[in-house]
């Protein structure tokens, strides 16, 4: 052990610490402070972790620690008050943060930039977060919260938040300013007294047999309180959403099916006691032959990647008219083949959870999608009622359907229950690589024909999609793939054919778009296509073929209501005639799972005895500003100020409203609060005081449970209960740069305007970043990188100028007529790109990422 001092936000600091401590490890370890967030440690590639260090903005995971030796470390934690507060301020007001993981990184950058240069422009702001990443706003806002702030310190008043509540204004997100300031903890940052640390051992290859797996000398270690292998699962080792094909620890004798899988746990007395003690685990086992390709899977000697269970798992069919017939009468048909890449969610928080025994009951606390799905397998995992465990949802640094699936949740419950004592486990950036699921690579054949005007007559799809090595919900993608198929068009005649397919890669399952973004990339693109054919640009073709109310879906089923894609396409027509390189793309997507499931939304509002409200609901906040608008649903009702008002989500009451997924949070959770609320109205509107009320409970619910199956025999399938509409033009420079992205969508109703622009802005980044630069390679299952630099994710300085225009057609179904807009953000966006690369260099592209583009390679900083 060595002695360190230094100056910590200007008061001496001393401590001991070992060779190869990092910067960061000594503030959040040694010295308890919770703004440094750790997001990559040690690759220094996200900026999370920023800190001053004599006056220079660092990424404190990559500064060893003995560096620090004798210099002044400044941390959010040190801001002076009008420092605190003008940056807290400044990004609550412009709606600059979502799921708040990465902010206090980027405010200590913006202290850096503004002290450097007082009125800095807007692309200096951006270049200045050239080592900062936020996943989920797409920048422009973050940037606007720069701008303001640095206005603000030169003497500008700050902008006035709209406290109203009413739905339309921009709320402020719930807790933002401590969010902004790093002050509300994440999992990863919570500390209880006799706390122990977990560690997984993963297995080394994609495949192997597991013949023995020996703890023994891990368990002598000083500090191991004990390892936790199969042998220890009281319950059901096998686990998942839809199928129970996920084991949560992997048994001598069985065959892994990934590099995610996990064969022994090491509890110790803290984390690098118990990442050394996972190096003296030794595992017996024969290296066996994968398959890494799903075409290759699906042929009859490949191997298996379930034993006794065909690599095929589902296929989804749609068929409806003459396809044979129609194409047979086309005019123009057109034949080609697309393939979309691997992607990684790459939220910034990585996997973390704490479980402790508390009064008798199991309190696991988790930053999943679905706090009610979590509990029910966890239950099942350690053979006990789900009565006997509270799951908390204790805030989400991002997901993105990332964390739909239970990570690391039920090993974490297990080892708690075993040592009877606190037990957290957080992953590092190469374990979150390894364990939870993609976004689905698809190869996608399209035979679409036309007649002489350009209307669509026939499609007929083949799609292949790599489930990887689980099912997760990866059948519902492949099958809201195809429902997708036809895109937002009135096709009469489909023969879609959608194959989930296991394989020996990382698993795939929700991402945001969930399949609908794989067929947009292909249909766009068909569209393109045959427009060339007939003689008429993009655009026109796209009118001629986009659905009205009356008309039908891939699916079969027939729009009956709030259809605004002719709304959107006319809100871009002149954007696109105004540069010779614009792309047009259109979008849909679901609205609600569908197909056949029934979905839940409930809410309970609780007056408490301090004259406050508390909203209790099954459903995640992840940075998408579920809290906020469900906040404002009651306010508007109800009348009570929003900041008397705050949104719990854990099981502790009946709300299980299943997985926040498929954009319907925002209608189920908002209609059962509005239902609730107006409940509590009533008795207000009788005279009742806050103080009289005090202690009253009122319940929400909404149930939807008309929708049909795919494969339902019905002569008027509803597959799904809405749809959000999207167009998009992609406008490229002179040189094929990136340009300006116009974007304009239909909402239903605006909730919260800055925080709907925040969602739309952060997709669009996603979706530039999927059809340009993002591809998480694999060789064999393994990734040929785990560092977060090499998934090509857009900075500040590559997002162009976007403009979003938000069309509002009221949806019945809605909460006071709004949609959900989570993933529709991106659903147009690779098609657009591609679209206007055509117009700009004449070539064709049908893989994704078009990284050999002239807007990548600017991107890429490649000629």
């Amino acid at each position: 052990m060595n002695k360190l001092e230094f100056t910590l936000n200007g008061k001496p600091f001393s401590t001991q610490i070992e060779n190869g401590t990092s910067l960061m490890t000594v503030l959040r370890e040694h010295a308890g402070l919770i703004s440094p967030k750790n997001g990559c440690a040690p690759q220094g590639s996200c900026g999370c972790c920023t800190v001053m260090v004599d006056g220079k903005a660092l990424s404190s995971c990559a500064v060893p620690a003995h560096k620090a030796a004798g210099k002044s470390v400044l941390t959010l934690e040190g801001l002076n008050e009008k420092e605190r507060d003008i940056f807290a301020k400044s990004f609550t007001v412009t709606a600059g943060l979502q799921c708040g993981f990465c902010i206090p990184g980027i405010v200590v950058r913006a202290k850096h930039l503004i002290e450097k240069n007082p009125t800095p422009m807007r692309e200096e702001i951006a270049k200045s977060l050239n080592n900062n990443i936020c996943r989920c706003t797409g920048y422009v806002k973050i940037i606007d919260a720069i701008d303001t702030a640095a206005k603000a310190f030169q003497g500008e008043p700050l902008p006035e938040a709209d406290y109203s509540g009413k739905v339309g204004s921009s709320l402020p997100r719930m807790d933002g300013e401590k969010f902004a300031m790093g002050d509300r903890p994440y999992i990863d940052d919570m500390k209880f007294p006799g706390m122990l640390y977990g560690a997984f051992y993963f297995s080394p290859h994609p495949k192997i047999k597991v013949k023995k797996i020996d703890t023994s000398e891990a368990e002598k270690h000083p500090g191991v309180e004990r390892v936790i292998t199969y042998r220890d699962v009281p319950g059901e080792r096998y686990q998942g959403l839809i199928y129970k094909d996920w084991p949560l620890f992997i048994a001598e004798g069985e065959t892994t099916h990934c590099i995610g899988d996990i064969l022994a746990m090491v509890i110790a007395a803290d984390e690098n006691t118990a990442r050394e003690a996972l190096n003296l685990i030794e595992v017996e086992y024969e290296h066996l032959i994968g398959v890494y390709d799903p075409e290759d899977a699906l042929k009859p000697d490949a191997p298996q990647v379930h034993e006794g269970k065909d690599n095929l798992l589902d296929k989804a069919v749609i068929k409806r008219g003459d396809v044979d017939k129609a194409l047979k009468e086309s005019k123009y048909v057109e034949t080609k083949t697309f393939q979309t890449q691997m992607i990684e969610h790459a939220f910034l928080e990585p996997e973390s959870s704490i479980a402790m025994q508390q009064n008798g009951v199991l309190d696991v606390y988790s930053q999943g999608q679905g706090v009610f799905d979590d509990r029910k397998q966890i239950a099942s995992f350690l053979g006990i009622t789900e009565d006997e465990i509270i799951v908390t949802l204790i805030t989400n640094g991002g997901a993105f359907g990332g964390k739909e699936d239970l990570s690391i949740q039920g090993q974490v419950a297990l080892a708690a229950k075993l040592t009877g004592k606190p037990v957290k486990a957080t992953l590092t950036r190469e374990e979150s690589i390894r364990l939870h699921p993609k976004r689905h690579p698809i190869k996608m054949t399209y035979t679409v024909g036309c007649d002489e005007k350009g209307k669509i007559t026939a499609l007929r799809a083949r799609m292949i999609g790599d489930k990887g090595a689980f099912a997760s919900v990866g059948t519902k993608v492949l099958e809201r793939a195809a429902g997708h198929a036809g895109g937002p068009y009135n096709i009469l005649n489909s023969d879609v054919e959608a194959l989930s397919v296991y394989t020996n890669n990382l698993p795939c399952g929700a991402m945001r778009g969930f399949g609908a973004n794989q067929a947009a990339f292909a249909m766009e693109g068909m569209m393109d296509i045959l427009a060339e054919k007939v003689g008429i640009d993009g655009w026109e073709m796209r009118w001629r073929n986009v659905v009205d109310v009356g008309d039908t879906f891939c699916t079969g089923q027939v729009f009956e209501k709030s259809v605004g894609i002719r709304e959107t396409l006319l809100s871009v027509k002149d954007a696109y005639y105004s540069s010779p390189y614009a792309g047009v793309a259109c979008g849909i997507k679901n609205v609600g799972i569908g197909n056949g499931m029934p979905e839940y939304g409930q809410a309970i509002v609780k007056v408490q005895p301090d004259e406050t409200i508390t909203i209790n609901t099954g459903f995640t906040e992840m940075g998408q500003g579920f809290c906020t608008v469900m906040i404002q649903f009651f306010s508007d009702v109800t009348g009570i100020d929003p900041r008397k008002v705050r949104v719990d989500i854990d099981t502790t009451q009946p709300t299980p409203c299943g997985m926040t997924t498929a954009s319907r949070a925002t209608v189920l959770g908002g209609r059962a609060v509005i239902q609730a609320a107006e409940k509590m109205k009533r008795d207000l509107d009788s005279g009742k005081t806050l103080m009289d009320l005090a202690g009253e409970e009122y319940f929400g619910e909404v149930v939807i449970d008309y929708t049909t199956a795919l494969d339902e025999k019905t002569k008027k399938p509803i597959t799904h209960m809405t749809f959000g509409f999207a167009t998009q033009v992609v406008i490229l420079d002179d040189e094929g740069k990136l340009k300006k992205v116009v974007a304009a969508h239909d909402v239903g109703r605006v909730i919260n305007r800055k925080s709907l622009e925040g969602q739309l802005e952060g997709s669009i980044h996603m979706g530039l970043g999927y059809a340009l630069t993002e591809d998480l390679k694999l060789k064999e299952g393994v990734p040929e990188s785990f560092k977060f630099r090499s998934l090509g994710l857009l900075r500040a300085k590559d997002m162009p100028e976007t403009e979003v225009i938000l069309v509002e057609v009221n949806e019945p179904e809605g909460p006071f007529g709004a949609k959900g807009v989570g993933e529709i953000g991106l659903v147009p966006t690779a098609g657009a790109v591609a679209s206007a690369l055509y117009r700009y260099d004449g070539i064709r592209r049908y893989e994704l990422p078009m990284k050999d583009s002239p807007a990548a390679k600017a991107i890429q900083g490649v000629k």
